[in-house]
């Protein structure tokens, strides 16, 4: 039985509705090879997913992460990098084993610029 020596635990933003993004980062996830072993999402718009690949994808999880519309937290990012550049480094050793992903995402809903428009027709501050 393979053992995950590589378990990461991330955080992460998005503005991508919650749902959504669940399914989305599902899809990607088992597209690349993966196994997503838990998700799901709050009523305060927080995902988790719980998911594991063989290392020899890395890069391509990396990759799906960062093109998903989510913003990993600087550890994430860092993380995630010296478990590539480890793998690339040893391929033949531990491109099979597993590696694992626990990732916490905070969605945040997008806000659409109120444009207010003052008694002169023009934006607030504007000259007239």
């Amino acid at each position: 039985m393979l053992t995950a020596l590589w378990a990461l635990e991330m955080k992460a933003v998005s503005s991508v509705e919650p749902s959504h993004l669940v399914r989305s980062l599902t899809g990607a996830i088992l597209g690349c090879g993966g196994w997503v072993l838990s998700r799901g999402a709050s009523d305060t718009g927080r995902v988790t997913i719980f998911f594991e690949f063989e290392r020899q994808a890395c890069v391509e999880m990396y990759s799906l992460l960062v093109a998903s519309g989510i913003e990993l937290s600087q550890s994430g990012h860092i993380r995630f990098t010296e478990l590539c550049q480890c793998t690339r480094n040893q391929s033949s050793d531990c491109g099979a084993e597993i590696a694992s992903v626990d990732l916490e995402i905070q969605t945040i809903p997008l806000k659409s610029p109120g444009r207010v428009r003052s008694a002169g027709g023009g934006l607030p501050g504007e000259a007239a």
